[in-house]
């Protein structure tokens, strides 16, 4: 399916007008129709607000695979409130935080911990422009929660403070990677999710101007 093909099929499923979707992107309605009648295409920020309304990555977006909607993170429940909060200090303090490495548990591998009372923390990945991981967290001897991400780089541009700081700004709603948007001069980030705390699924993209050059994918959940 062709973009604008994608952009109705998106718009109808959600039952959204084109005076609504030109509400939201803050554009006339004429541009929206130009855009789904194909004599116009919408500027990388205005795709960018259309993927994050209609809950699917950028790739999925402009390129021809049906845009399958991510969805929206479920609300957390109240007994999973310390865990979160937890989870969130660690992440700043490690990666996110350019904490130090301790040693590696496999070889060849990169180790980062954190700890607070009976709550461990500890990530570990293997690779560098293409990488994959996983994060668990500990509390007491049990292990209670874990998340296996995977990545690469695929373009010239990417920068690894801009994916740090992006990380570092983690949501409390979707404590899993970054916010579900963040701009900075000519890099944007996207991160989409579907499912909540006990079982999630994920995509982030980072763009350098109209151009992907990130992408990774994550799963996890509580472990029980």
């Amino acid at each position: 399916m062709n973009l604008p093909g994608q952009l109705i099929r998106l718009r109808n499923d959600r039952n959204f007008s084109q005076e609504r979707v030109a509400e939201i992107a803050g554009v006339s309605r004429q541009a929206v129709a130009k855009w789904e009648a194909g004599r116009a295409v919408p500027d990388l920020d205005k795709l960018v607000t259309l993927a994050r309304t209609y809950g699917v990555t950028l790739d999925a977006l402009v390129n021809d695979d049906a845009a399958c909607p991510r969805g929206t993170p479920t609300p957390l429940s109240g007994a999973e409130g310390p865990l979160v909060a937890f989870l969130l200090r660690a992440k700043k303090a490690t990666y996110a935080g350019h904490g130090a490495e301790t040693i590696p548990c496999r070889r060849h591998s990169h180790d980062l911990t954190y700890s607070e009372n009976d709550f461990l923390y500890y990530d570990t990945y293997l690779g560098g422009e293409v990488f994959a991981g996983e994060e668990a967290v500990w509390q007491g001897e049990r292990p209670v929660w874990a998340m296996n991400y995977a990545g690469r780089v695929v373009a010239e541009g990417f920068s690894g403070d801009f994916l740090k700081e992006c990380l570092s700004l983690i949501p409390g709603e979707a404590p899993f990677r970054g916010p579900s948007l963040h701009r900075v001069g000519e890099f944007t980030y996207h991160c989409t999710v579907v499912g909540g705390f006990p079982w999630f699924s994920g995509t982030e993209e980072i763009f350098f101007g109209a151009t992907k050059v990130y992408e990774c994918l994550f799963h996890g959940g509580r472990i029980v």
